[in-house]
């Protein structure tokens, strides 16, 4: 069918262009509107009042990076800021000059919260409002929580769209072949599908049932209806489900800017008073000031914030993580002691009631967060010891907490709003558990009996000790912020916020002295640094800064030497120094110490930087083997590097190729000039640059014996190098 032809079908009163206006006015109902925690009836938040706008960066891989995402919200919001390649979200399948084929696959990646869901949501309302991508004649958008229900049924393509959309049955459309389409799977990282893409037979009929699984896999690899379009979004841990040669391209949301920060609040209050001592109270906190990074969690210091500002004038604004969730859980009782119980807007009184949803909640956060599940079905809740009956109350009491969703046919899916609820919520019930029955659930063996607990009271300190542990030994993070949670909830200040949920437990000075003392030994060994990051952020939660303003106090004076500094005292130079922004464009180690060890221990600084000097600095092939690191790593931010005039050689050059090598190098300018290199070693980086040649712009190779042969190599027509200098000799 013509282009034109098939316009005028739609525009027509056909039963096409019947169901298309149709189905436009479906989706505008079902996404004009944007909850955001409890909403008022009466009074539901228009999406495209509250929207704001979301920078989509395109280019990356579909690589996985399976990090706690609050590494990840860390590492972001310290990158430089530099020109990047963005893409609006009404242009992700349109051509452009860098493309060499139209898109049909998009993989949007993003950190929980960050706004992916809302981001899609607004995408097919623009269509159905008529503002934008009016050349696409269907959008259906689908989500994983609502495809894992249907696991166990078959389905044709065609049968599946009936399924979810029972318009089109009712319009007589079973074929998609003669339509631009556009297909959105949200939420990649929640399938519960096993997407196996490798044994997967090959369908090419839409009218042929197969499982749901057959099914997507062979939608995203084109071979049913190839003229579809398809977007999908994930967490970035989950990325690498969809093999590379299925998508177009990959593109990142990242997360708010200082400006969108202010732009949100501005938007979320009336009151330009407020907005401005949230913004001002939120800079006042480096750990606040990170997590605003996502969008959920500016809700979240919001919501707590307008409370605590209009009901306890003069009241301390919360400083550190756990405060910020007690308030936000404070908050939610009161909700509820407003809502239900008939009870006044003060500071609520723990019911039994409210008592035990908290402690089902916090076991069910803690038993999933074990497991890495963020949604859970009714068999989940059921191992739990929750009934799906009680789980719909406690989402209809605990709205902006935890939540229900209904699929069709009445199927439901629970969540937390966020991973972060669900890591404070499994923190209380652990601390809960412990003051309670003297029981770590920490502990795969619990060792002590309970006659003896009757007779020598458990010390908190010790659960303390294990979380650390536990969390030291992940690999990925996946513990930092729940150990944060758990350490903060000790203070006596927090226990007193939670007055009639938690047990008081006496002064906890000893406890809190103990722990960090603890952590400041564990600080002493070498740790790697965003292990080191966590743990500081885990002092700053106990009230304990006193590492880091020593350090601050002699970089104010000028008076630090790194000659005499302890692994902990450089531990919380680097954390310092990755806390601030400023020192991030330049780094010249050369300020601190020319010296291999203290290029070991700033290696997490260089990879945050933009550029790095370390010239002269005394440095031998040893030091390559940590710079290649930086190099490869899929989060450095390192554009410059300059080791002129250190003891390199071949070998060094040999090592520091392998990372210029990587796929995740991009390194523009590279100075190794009078660096003791020959011709051997001009081979091992010419070998680098053939198999990643788009990113170096600049050699620096002078002062070297690179010989005619050498310079042969690095002088290949296909890489990007604008300059090449060699010419002056030793």
């Amino acid at each position: 069918m013509k282009q034109e032809e098939l316009a005028d079908r739609l525009q027509s009163r056909s039963p096409i262009g019947v169901f298309q206006q149709h189905l436009k006015s479906v989706l505008k109902k079902k996404f004009q509107c944007v909850f955001e925690g409890i909403a008022k009836a009466g009074n539901p938040t228009l999406l495209n009042q509250i929207y704001t706008e979301l920078y989509i960066t395109e280019g990356g891989t579909a690589e996985v990076n399976d990090e706690h995402e609050v590494r990840q919200i860390e590492t972001a919001s310290r990158k430089p800021h530099r020109p990047e390649t963005t893409i609006r979200q009404e242009d992700l399948f349109k051509d452009s000059p860098g493309r060499n084929k139209p898109i049909r696959t998009v993989l949007t990646k993003g950190v929980a919260g960050i706004g992916k869901t809302v981001l899609t949501q607004k995408y097919t309302l623009d269509w159905a409002e008529d503002k934008a991508n009016q050349d696409i004649q269907f959008i259906f958008p689908f989500t994983f929580r609502e495809l894992n229900v249907l696991k166990e049924k078959k389905f044709s393509l065609v049968e599946l769209v009936h399924h979810f959309f029972t318009e089109t049955k009712e319009a007589g459309i079973c074929s998609f072949e003669d339509f631009q389409v556009v297909f959105i799977f949200d939420g990649l990282d929640e399938c519960r599908l096993p997407l196996d893409f490798h044994k997967t037979t090959i369908l090419t009929d839409p009218r042929k049932s197969t499982s749901v699984d057959v099914l997507l896999i062979n939608l995203i690899r084109g071979n049913l209806l190839p003229s579809a379009r398809l977007w999908i979004t994930t967490r970035p841990a989950a990325a690498n489900q969809i093999p590379p040669t299925c998508v177009g391209i990959v593109t990142e949301i990242r997360g708010f800017t200082d400006s969108q920060k202010k732009k949100y609040f501005r938007k979320r209050f009336k009151k330009s008073s407020l907005t401005k001592k949230i913004i001002s109270h939120i800079k006042t906190s480096r750990s606040l000031h990170i997590m605003c990074h996502i969008p959920v969690f500016c809700w979240i210091t919001a919501t707590v914030l307008e409370d605590v500002l209009e009901t306890r004038e003069g009241g301390q604004l919360p400083k550190t993580l756990t405060e910020m969730y007690i308030h936000f859980l404070v908050v939610q009782a009161k909700e509820k002691n407003v809502k239900y119980d008939g009870g006044a807007e003060t500071d609520p009184h723990w019911s039994p009631e409210s008592r035990k949803m908290i402690e089902s909640l916090g076991k069910l956060a803690f038993d999933q967060l074990q497991k890495g599940n963020l949604i859970f079905y009714e068999s989940d809740l059921t191992e739990c010891g929750i009934d799906i009956r009680a789980a719909s109350v406690y989402s209809g009491v605990f709205t902006q907490i935890f939540k229900e969703e209904r699929g069709l046919y009445q199927d439901k899916v629970f969540c937390f709003i966020h991973l972060s609820v669900q890591e404070f919520l499994a923190a209380l019930h652990v601390h809960l558990t412990f003051i309670n029955s003297g029981v770590n659930l920490l502990e795969e063996h619990q060792t002590t009996s309970t006659f003896s607990k009757l007779f020598s009271k458990p010390k908190l300190q010790s659960l303390h000790h294990s979380a650390v542990d536990k969390a030291l030994q992940s690999p990925n993070g996946h513990l930092d912020l729940f150990l944060r949670f758990l350490l903060g909830l000790s203070l006596q200040t927090n226990q007193t916020l939670l007055q009639g949920l938690l047990k008081q437990t006496g002064s906890s000075a000893p406890t809190n002295h103990e722990t960090v003392q603890y952590i400041k030994k564990k600080l002493s060994k070498n740790l790697s640094a965003e292990k080191s990051i966590n743990l500081f952020h885990c002092l700053n939660e106990l009230n304990d800064r006193s590492l880091v303003e020593e350090i601050q106090q002699s970089l104010r004076s000028g008076r630090l030497s790194t000659d005499k500094l302890s692994p902990a005292q450089w531990s919380a130079l680097v954390f310092i120094l990755l806390s601030s922004e400023k020192y991030l464009d330049v780094f010249d180690l050369r300020k601190y110490s020319a010296s291999e060890e203290a290029l070991r221990r700033m290696l997490p600084v260089i990879r945050a930087s933009n550029k790095a000097v370390l010239a002269e600095c005394n440095l031998s092939e040893r030091s390559c083997e940590g710079l290649s690191s930086v190099l490869s790593c899929q989060s450095s931010s390192l554009r410059e590097l300059d080791l002129s005039n250190n003891d390199l050689q071949d070998f060094g050059l040999k090592i520091l190729s392998a990372g210029v090598k990587s796929p995740q190098c991009r390194l523009q300018k590279l100075s190794l000039s009078g660096c003791l290199i020959t011709e051997e070693g001009c081979i091992s980086l010419a070998s680098a640059l053939s198999s990643n040649p788009s990113h170096l712009r600049e050699l620096d190779l002078s002062y070297n014996h690179p010989g005619d042969s050498g310079i042969r190599l690095l002088k290949d027509p296909h890489w990007r190098q604008d300059t090449l200098r060699y010419g002056e000799k030793v």
